[in-house]
């Protein structure tokens, strides 16, 4: 990073510091929000705009040579005229990147001066040339768009330093999206009486990227397909030289007549919830009580500070108050016994959880029951207390679908049609994938900055959508061409942008 960078960064922060000093409070007889004199000038010739972050995204997919492998890849139109398959995907998952939430948006962007300056485009696809190119997918373009997409995905794992591939986690899960409209071909009722579709959702929780997405119908069941895909992302895997694969999915998922497929492949492990079957829970029945041991959870995090009291539990006071049924986690235990399922040649380790709850009514007593979870799972090496936390684990696929429907806008229904609308929702993505890529680029090198360089990465790349967007992409900036250079001046400062500019030295060597 550039010397003069450097200070005007650390101007930036010591300015901000001083006046969010609380010692030095100022003038107090009024509000502080006291701007009255306020003007609006045009600024002639100055061009500026407020997504000063997305030259970086666009240098994070030129580097990784995303443009070139759709272009190269990807055959959808017979003309470009005057647009390339590269414009079209690119313009969709930056307007998810520039906060759009629908295909409407891109005229926000399309119209905008400075942002087309800024990725030096005459012009980019209005929303309905957008709507027409995703509408001409078929299936196997589909695949192919993804097929590239994870191409460009091992480009960036491979900067990556060797811990990060002991283990790939790959999770499945389901998505029912719901849909207003009454003409979008292939949609149906599903099973909770919502219309619309049931995306399945491939994802990687190393990094969280999204690894697949296959549009279904509404009432398609979650884990239609989800096998293909799991075969698909295991070779995927190993061609990135990930040394183990950890497959994991909720119940939905233990597909039993392919475990021993997968279990003959010494480096794929799978953990998959499995329903709680009348035979299942008798057999946990018949377990003696030495076999349980006590389920300890870690803390979800570390005090820093001093621990605090925790306020009173509205929601626990109320339901006592007004003698509703409730119920209370007293205890879990984990064992394990083997089992082999009906479509197996062989027993697998079935771990199983027990929870103690109490059944209250008001400050009664009811009674206590038992509830059992069962996971089936071919890992012997972790405990039965490991391979819980691991399944566990898997629900942060949940905070990932959030932040895809309501972050990115990619689980969306668009379009008019199944295929039409996979496409989309492969494209909105991107920029889901755009920003992971941003910070698995982040160099990390050895010496007395590694530690919080390290930890800044992580921050990124667990970051959610909306905050990503709001201190990397939405940066105030002028746009200015001179010397066959364009140059975005950043206009405001905020806590993040040493990290934007550690990226950029990466992108520029």
């Amino acid at each position: 990073m550039k010397k003069t960078l450097r200070q005007w960064l650390f101007a930036g922060k010591r300015s901000i510091t001083r006046r969010l000093d609380k010692t030095v409070l100022g003038n107090l007889d009024g509000p502080m929000l006291s701007a009255s004199n306020i003007h609006y000038e045009v600024g002639g010739r100055v061009q500026g705009m407020v997504y000063g972050g997305i030259g970086v995204i666009h240098l994070v997919a030129r580097h990784l040579g995303l443009s070139d492998a759709i272009d190269l890849g990807l055959h959808v139109l017979k003309i470009h005229l005057p647009y390339t398959e590269s414009d079209h995907v690119l313009n969709i998952a930056y307007n998810a990147c520039c906060g759009g939430t629908c295909l409407e948006d891109i005229e926000i962007r399309r119209t905008d001066q400075a942002y087309l300056n800024a990725l030096d485009a005459r012009r980019i696809p209005d929303p309905t040339t957008a709507g027409d190119f995703c509408r001409r997918f078929d299936s196997a373009r589909v695949d192919r768009l993804q097929d590239i997409i994870n191409e460009v995905q091992l480009r960036a794992w491979k900067v990556q330093p060797d811990s990060f591939f002991s283990e790939a986690r790959v999770d499945f899960d389901g998505h029912l999206l719901e849909t207003t409209g009454e003409r979008k071909d292939g949609m149906s009722l599903a099973y909770d009486g919502t219309w619309g579709y049931h995306p399945l959702l491939v994802t990687l929780r190393n990094t969280g990227e999204v690894l697949r997405i296959v549009n279904r119908s509404g009432n398609r069941p979650s884990s239609e397909g989800a096998a293909v895909q799991a075969d698909r992302m295991i070779g995927h895997c190993r061609q990135a030289g990930f040394r183990r694969i950890l497959l994991r999915g909720d119940t939905d998922f233990s597909q039993t007549e392919h475990l021993d497929r997968w279990n003959a492949q010494q480096d794929v492990r799978f953990i998959f919830g499995y329903d709680a079957k009348p035979n299942l829970n008798a057999r946990a029945d018949e377990l003696p009580e030495t076999a349980w041991i006590p389920l300890k959870r870690p803390p979800r995090y570390e005090v820093e500070t001093q621990p605090r009291r925790r306020r009173e539990n509205v929601k626990e006071r109320v339901v006592q108050e007004r003698g509703y049924e409730n119920q209370t986690l007293q205890e879990e235990q984990v064992a394990e016994f083997s089992y082999q399922p009906t479509a197996c040649q062989q027993s697998y380790r079935m771990v199983v959880l027990r929870k103690h709850i109490l059944v209250q009514s008001g400050q009664r007593d009811l009674f206590k029951r038992i509830t059992y979870f069962f996971y089936i799972t071919n890992d012997w090496s972790r405990t039965p207390a490991e391979i819980v936390e691991l399944a566990n684990d898997r629900c942060q696929q949940e905070n990932l679908i959030e932040q895809l429907r309501n972050g990115v806008h990619s689980l969306r229904a668009p379009v008019d049609n199944l295929l039409s609308n996979a496409a989309y929702m492969v494209m909105a993505a991107l920029g889901w994938n755009l920003k992971a890529w941003a910070a698995l680029l982040l160099p990390t090198a050895p010496g007395r900055w590694q530690e919080r360089h390290q930890e800044e990465k992580e921050q990124v790349l667990r970051m959610e959508f909306k905050k990503f967007v709001n201190a990397f992409i939405r940066i105030p900036c002028q746009i200015i061409r001179a010397g066959r250079r364009i140059i975005y001046r950043l206009l405001g400062w905020n806590p993040w942008q040493g990290i934007l500019f550690r990226l950029l030295d990466v992108l520029r060597c």
